[in-house]
């Protein structure tokens, strides 16, 4: 487990798509617990089906009560023109990749994460994928 303040060393709070990969990748081992060196104490989060949560263990919990295990692969990491040192929006697109609940393994899910910076701290994070999709086709319910 690696500490909080091995990531404040490790990313500038000048670097908003820095800061946004240290976070998901922090949140993908799972540890929400370091993760929270990249969030404001006000952090909203809306998680997809608009489920709304307020620290990244609630996230974390959500991805274990959904997958066995869960990585981003990311594609792009875009921080928004006309950002500024005290706000700016970044965006994070790629791909899930990791094992559904009973075993089977999956890649391709996409993903696209919306994220609120002001002063170097994550205040709001918007999730979107393609899980809910594939897990009613699996269960038959909708074709892809």
């Amino acid at each position: 487990m690696t500490s909080d303040a091995d990531f404040k060393r490790a990313v500038q709070p000048d670097d908003p798509a820095a800061i946004v990969e240290a976070y998901l990748t922090t949140l993908m081992i799972p540890d929400p617990v370091a993760a929270r060196a990249f969030i404001d104490a006000e952090l909203d989060i809306t998680f997809t089906g608009g489920r709304k949560m307020k620290d990244p263990a609630e996230a974390a919990a959500f991805n274990k009560s959904r997958y066995k295990w869960v990585k981003k692969k990311f594609e792009r990491t875009e921080v928004v023109t006309g950002g500024t040192a005290e706000e700016t929006v970044v965006y994070s697109i790629g791909s899930l990749y990791g094992e559904w609940l009973d075993g089977t393994p999956f890649s391709g899910n996409r993903y696209v994460d919306r994220y609120l910076l002001r002063n170097g701290k994550i205040v709001q994070m918007g999730v979107w994928n393609d899980s809910a999709e594939i897990l009613l086709s699996r269960a038959g319910i909708v074709p892809l």
